[in-house]
């Protein structure tokens, strides 16, 4: 049985998932509750999967890796190799991932970015989409989906609150 690719991710209201310099102060500001599903979703994972410019966001608004028990694979142009935390792949991301999902393993979190999840749902690679919408209409950024999409059909698996959050649980229908 393939591993399944989850989206974890938070939108605005009108379907941004940042800024266009990236800024995600509007996120941070917001008032949720506990960890907002992030732990639940985390220990279903062994993997994470992310573009270079997620990579350096990511490290440089935490003080230590977030990720150190996954296997974190990085796609990028720039940097190659490997060091402590992530292995750097200037593999094609979907042609990787196809690979990787028939590897052994739990499920394998695409934590971002735009171009990747584009990608991915071009190719309908993502399996279940966890979709975290804020109290925010930002107008402009960067956007969850770009057009030209196919059609997905999706099954609502589960909704939550969290505090001024409202998480959307879906799973990909299989077949008709």
């Amino acid at each position: 049985m393939p591993r399944e690719v989850v989206l974890f991710i938070g939108t605005s209201l009108d379907g941004f998932i940042a800024k266009e310099d990236d800024n995600l102060q509007w996120l941070e500001e917001t008032e949720g509750e506990g960890d907002n599903g992030y732990t639940e979703m985390y220990q279903s994972i062994d993997t994470t999967i992310m573009g270079k410019r997620t990579y350096d966001y990511v490290m440089e608004h935490s003080e230590t890796f977030p990720y150190p028990d996954k296997k974190c694979y990085v796609f990028t142009t720039s940097e190659k190799g490997s060091n402590e935390y992530v292995e750097f792949v200037n593999e094609d991301v979907v042609a990787f991932t196809k690979k990787l999902k028939e590897q052994e393993g739990s499920k394998i979190w695409m934590v971002g970015g735009a171009s990747i999840l584009d990608a991915f749902i071009k190719e309908n690679l993502i399996d279940e989409y966890i979709i975290t919408v804020t109290p925010h209409i930002l107008g402009s950024g960067i956007p969850l989906f770009k057009e030209k999409n196919p059609q997905i059909d999706l099954i609502l698996l589960n909704t939550k609150r969290y505090g001024q959050f409202v998480q959307l649980h879906y799973k990909v229908r299989q077949g008709k």
